[in-house]
């Protein structure tokens, strides 16, 4: 089972849960996109049917007022917590820019598998030389600072004071940065690398 829920469906099927502890009924789509203010009953219909994909809800075709909850609510209780979001990161060609706070992003960090503590932060992705890594414009990268990067590690760096997102790489014991994109070069420091953070988690965003 899935129980990777966007935080209107969660929404949903606590106001179905919630309901039908209630009164005993669940309520109809009508009732559901009224409740949450839906203009169109297809939005209603989607997040049901996803709902229904990840198991958490089952229902009898042809029958009305049939949706059930299969799965408990409070089980989705897990701990989440506020990682500050620096702004973007570029994965592409190293960028002369400071980062700027831009607020938190809530994080499940059972499910993310990462322990938050005052270091953890987290940055948005913006280009393609990560892709060889899965990491894509448009994801947030969860990354630790202090941490000592092991060869292979993705890292957010400084390098002669531009900022990017690579591969941390040695040779010869010299450290260098790998992009894992055959378009983009190696980036070898001229005078100074610094690590910021080493990366422990990704969250791409799904629409």
């Amino acid at each position: 089972m899935n129980s990777n829920l966007t935080h209107r469906q969660g929404e949903i099927l606590g106001f179905i849960q919630e309901t039908q502890a209630c009164g005993g009924e669940t309520p109809s789509l009508r009732e559901i996109a009224a409740h949450f203010g839906f203009r169109s009953m297809t939005a209603v219909v989607d997040h049901v049917k996803a709902l229904r994909r990840k198991g958490f809800l089952e229902s009898h075709p042809g029958r009305a007022r049939s949706l059930r909850v299969v799965s408990d609510l409070d089980a989705l209780k897990r701990p989440v917590v506020d990682i500050p979001l620096y702004g973007s990161i570029p994965a592409g060609f190293a960028e002369d820019r400071r980062q700027e706070a831009r607020g938190c992003i809530s994080v499940d960090i059972e499910t993310l598998g990462v322990q938050s503590s005052p270091r953890t932060f987290a940055l948005e992705v913006r280009g393609d030389s990560m892709s060889g890594r899965h990491i894509i414009e448009g994801d947030v990268v969860v990354l630790e600072h202090g941490r000592t990067p092991r060869s292979g590690d993705v890292v957010a760096a400084l390098i002669d004071n531009e900022s990017t997102l690579k591969t941390f790489k040695l040779r010869n014991e010299k450290p260098y940065l790998h992009a894992e994109n055959p378009t983009y070069p190696d980036l070898i420091p001229a005078e100074e690398l610094v690590i910021q953070g080493v990366m422990v988690a990704l969250i791409r965003k799904c629409s």
